[in-house]
């Protein structure tokens, strides 16, 4: 499980670092916004969905080196990382806690949100 658990933090922490990469090199005003609004959120919510599974399951250690810079197209990184959440989630290695759950949620909520102004917000 705490491979697992690492892998998935760390999987979020890449996302960060790869939307503000993101941010910093699309032309529309919009996408910059909401690129920045979702890398800032983004790392917020991570850091507090590590300290909440840290306490529930120990330290979380076993991350790895492997690191793969992010695709050109925004919406379809977010809507790679949606999936990749919502199936981690659901896997019988992710703790099914309502608060741990709910943190996922917030997670998916900022995906959505950005998603939606990626989208149609010009």
């Amino acid at each position: 499980m705490e491979a697992n658990l690492s892998a998935f933090i760390q999987n979020l922490l890449h996302c960060v670092t790869n939307a503000h990469l993101l941010h910093l090199q699309i032309r529309s005003f919009a996408k910059h916004t909401a690129l920045g609004e979702f890398y800032e959120g983004l790392d917020d919510l991570t850091d507090k969905l590590a300290e909440i599974l840290q306490g529930k399951v120990g330290l979380l250690t076993a991350y790895n080196t492997n690191y793969d810079l992010p695709p050109t197209d925004p919406i379809a990184y977010l809507e790679q990382i949606s999936a990749y959440v919502e199936a981690s989630r659901q896997s019988s290695w992710f703790p099914q806690d309502s608060n741990v759950q709910n943190e996922v949620d917030s997670i998916v909520s900022l995906i959505d949100s950005t998603l939606y102004k990626l989208r149609y917000l010009d």
